[in-house]
């Protein structure tokens, strides 16, 4: 059953998980592999800060598997592709899913596998491509007992704002796409902050029983970061998936440590910004 492999996902005591994703070298834009260029550094870094998860491709799993010991992060796997985010995009679009990718995060030892729900705005044959993916990642995702986290990604039109990637915060719109995941099968959701943190509780009832994790998008000061995390744990987030916000800081063992705090110990955002180093703020 997937709740055994969910059992390695979540903190026991507090329910709740922390996945650093480190999964962007995969989309083949050049802006996302910054602070990321060596793998094997930051993939050891983030083993001796001990987060829930990491989160990583078929090429890159291997190094998280490397490391000897039951103590050490569990591995979630990025299983789709995709090259939706340059600016300008390229004339052609498209997504897909890794050929027997729930074989291949069941060889690796993962403990779930992610895949891209996305809205577009003017290519709907991105989102149906995600929905072929997700439909065929369920099927096989059952049969392995493998969990599925879908990944609703609310975008905005690329040409605004100088293009490039950017998420569309507007709830309704987060929302709608939220419970599409919940319809496709997700045994996780990884979903994007409303613009209204006071709304994330809308986004929580849509999804049911199923757990949302909470995306961490572009980068933002300590301060900012804690006290969203601490507001989407509030209104009934059981998680987050944070990538460049710790991968890209200064001192990436502070930050996730602070993140644990709050998830795991209920700690507030002075107490968690205490455990960074002053100077990283």
């Amino acid at each position: 059953m997937s709740q055994f492999r969910l059992n390695r996902l979540f903190n026991p005591d507090s329910g709740r998980a922390l996945d650093v994703a480190v999964d962007h070298g995969f989309f083949g834009e050049p802006s996302f592999i910054a602070g990321i260029e060596n793998m094997n550094s930051v993939v050891g870094t983030l083993v001796k800060a001990n987060p829930d998860a990491v989160q990583l491709t078929i090429g890159q799993a291997r190094i998280l598997q490397s490391f000897p010991g039951k103590h050490k992060p569990a591995l979630v796997l990025r299983t789709d592709v995709a090259n939706v985010y340059g600016n300008p995009l390229d004339e052609h679009i498209f997504s897909h899913h890794l050929p027997h990718a729930i074989e291949e995060a069941v060889r690796l030892d993962a403990v779930a596998v992610c895949a891209n729900l996305m809205h577009l705005p003017g290519r709907p044959e991105i989102r149906e491509a995600n929905i072929r993916s997700i439909m065929a990642l369920r099927e096989r995702a059952t049969q392995f007992g493998m969990p599925l986290m879908i990944e609703p990604l609310v975008m905005r039109d690329n040409a605004e704002a100088g293009g490039g990637y950017m998420v569309d915060g507007d709830t309704s719109k987060i929302v709608t796409l939220v419970r599409q995941a919940t319809e496709l099968g997700a045994d996780l959701i990884k979903a994007d902050p409303t613009d209204n943190v006071a709304d994330y509780d809308k986004v929580i009832a849509v999804a049911g029983d199923v757990p949302v994790l909470v995306r961490g998008g572009g980068r933002v000061d300590d301060r900012t970061l804690l006290e969203r995390t601490v507001a989407v744990l509030e209104r009934g987030a059981s998680g987050i998936v944070y990538g460049r916000n710790i991968v890209q800081h200064p001192n990436p063992a502070g930050i996730t440590a602070a993140l644990m705090a709050i998830l795991h110990r209920n700690a507030g955002v002075d107490e968690a910004l205490a455990l960074i180093e002053p100077s990283s703020s």
